[in-house]
């Protein structure tokens, strides 16, 4: 009789252990010294988690093309929008003024965090520190694009993956000048 009882007492632990840490050590323990469990208050209801979220770092201006990848992404991969920036809150929303529509037509939760302190490192503690941000999506010819193609600021420092969007007119210019060149060469 006692053999199963011990036994009982051992799968009720291996149970418990089983259902995770829904129990604070004590009720564990006292669980498992076979001592009545104590009434536990009811637990605040599990809330929704985080909606993942695409980062975008917001500098002094907003390209179109920016904004339909960030719209486009956001819209196909069922994640929010968090904007990261430096500028003041009054500039970010002037910025994001002429979006706010598509945004909101295709169902894009967005969220601002205006940023203090030295921008790369800042960049760096707040992305850190919001784990439900899975990529960053940077305007190529910005601060920090630029940054990342120079080199001064090292990708691996960034611990998001970073998608750096060209504008159309600048991807274009390339091609305009080759162009203008070889119509040069042919007359």
């Amino acid at each position: 009789m006692k053999l199963t009882q011990e036994i009982k007492r051992m799968l009720d632990a291996l149970a418990l252990a089983n259902a995770g840490d829904n129990l604070t050590r004590r009720q564990m323990s006292r669980h498992l010294a076979g001592k009545p469990a104590a009434v536990a208050k009811p637990e605040a209801p599990v809330l929704k988690t985080q909606q993942p979220q695409v980062g975008l770092y917001l500098g002094s201006e907003l390209s179109a093309d920016v904004m339909q990848y960030v719209v486009q992404t956001c819209t196909r991969l069922k994640h929010g929008l968090s904007v990261l920036s430096f500028q003041s809150e009054s500039e970010v929303q002037a910025l994001l003024a002429p979006y706010q529509e598509a945004l909101a037509e295709a169902g894009i939760e967005m969220r601002v965090a205006i940023l203090t302190g030295e921008p790369p490192a800042a960049l760096v503690h707040a992305l850190r520190r919001r784990p439900d941000i899975a990529f960053l999506i940077c305007n190529e010819s910005g601060y920090l694009g630029r940054s990342l193609i120079k080199g001064t600021v090292r990708q691996d420092a960034i611990p998001v993956p970073v998608v750096l969007v060209t504008a159309s007119e600048t991807a274009a210019q390339p091609a305009q000048k080759e162009a203008a060149t070889a119509q040069t060469r042919a007359a």
